[in-house]
């Protein structure tokens, strides 16, 4: 279930401020934000937006596809390591 539109899109009012104050001096360095909830807004586009991954900033270059979009679904939480990868390392060591 989504947000009524009525309130509008959920921001974090600190995310906000970093953002108007890098439009306002036009600095390239990335944002960093642990606000993961926060949904992308057109002013954000063209923007280099380092999003917390739990570990480390991951930086997120926003473009118009991904206004409307939350934060978070930039920045992977999970590594996938190959599945059956220890059955391959012992498959290579029989054949050679």
């Amino acid at each position: 279930m989504g947000r009524s539109i009525k309130k509008g899109p959920f921001v974090d009012a600190h995310l906000i401020k970093k953002v108007e104050s890098v439009r306002a001096t036009s600095d390239k360095r990335p944002i960093k934000t642990w606000s993961r909830r926060s949904t992308v807004l057109p002013d954000f586009v063209g923007l280099t937006i380092a999003v917390h991954n739990g570990k480390q900033h991951i930086p997120v270059y926003v473009t118009e596809n991904m206004v409307g979009h939350k934060l978070g679904e930039f920045s992977p939480t999970r590594i996938f390591k190959k599945h059956g990868a220890h059955t391959a390392k012992v498959e290579a060591k029989a054949k050679g």
